[in-house]
Parts: structure tokens; sequence; C-alpha cells
């Protein structure tokens, strides 16, 4: 059973005597989400169950070049990760690190619109990091790159 944190207090029914009166039994938390056992109080119940809370994150909007705007996406992020990333050795785990990354920098500047140029960018230079393939593969697709410039950038890549 998932449950959303919103904003005030969290009513919880007993999912098998429907009962609103539970206690939390055990709690852990995970990295963004925390998991509770919980007991129902119906002295005829008793029935334990697990609840899973995430908190509600605020809503980030991506201005696109042309000025359109768009919901951001960790999905999104890490589709495009993916395709630069193809049949190289970067790992899954190294692809959402750098999605986390990006989105944390992205909720941290306190803004409820982010121009894409910055996300392409901070996607980039992560790659830049992580893989020069998939760097440049990303980068002809963002930077729109004809012939002559992804041969510019490969001669700055190689230069370095």
């Amino acid at each position: 059973m998932w449950v959303f944190l919103l904003r005030g207090t969290i009513q919880l029914i007993c999912p098998t005597c429907r009962k609103s009166e539970t206690r939390v039994v055990d709690s852990r938390d995970d990295e963004n989400v925390v998991r509770r056992r919980r007991e129902c109080l119906d002295p005829r119940c008793k029935h334990r169950f697990t609840t899973y809370e995430r908190m509600e994150a605020p809503r980030l909007f991506v201005v696109k070049k042309d000025g359109r705007r768009e919901q951001y996406s960790r999905e999104k992020i890490l589709s495009g990760l993916r395709k630069a990333c193809e049949k190289r050795p970067v790992s899954g785990s190294q692809m959402e690190s750098v999605a986390a990354d990006l989105e944390r920098d992205l909720f941290a500047r306190g803004e409820s619109e982010v121009p894409a140029t910055l996300v392409g960018e901070k996607l980039m230079e992560a790659l830049k990091g992580l893989d020069k393939v998939a760097y440049i593969r990303f980068a002809s697709v963002y930077r729109e790159f004809e012939v002559e410039g992804l041969q510019k950038e490969l001669a700055t890549l190689l230069a370095k």
C-alpha cells in the first residue's frame, strides 16, 4: 500500500476491517521512501500491513528553447542517458546517480522553472567525466552538430 504524503495529516485505514485506528510497529527509512509496518488496533482484527510513504516533490518545469514549458521528467532524463550510454561500460546505477545528482541540483535552486539549456549542460558535464563516447553521442544530439561541429568538439576533447 502506497501513502503519498501531502500537506497535512494522513488518515490510514486497515485494509481488512476498514477501521481507522492503526499503530506503527516498525519503521525503516530508505533513500526517498519510509517503509512502515502497521497493525490494526481493533482487537478482533489485529491485521498487519505495510505502507510506503514518499514525500511529494515540488513541481518543476523545464523551459524549452522555443519557449514551451514541460514538466520535469526523471524518466526522460534517464532515457536520454540510456541512449547516450548504449553499448558503453556505464552501469545503470551510474546513470541513476547522474540523474539523482541533476535532480538534486535543479530542486536545490528553489525555482519552479529551469531552462532546458541548463539541464543539457549539466548532463553533458556529467557525461564528460563518465564516458567520452557517451558524452559525444549526447552532445551531438543536444547541440545538433553538423560534421564540422563534431570535429571541433572531438579536437577539443582530444586536446585535453
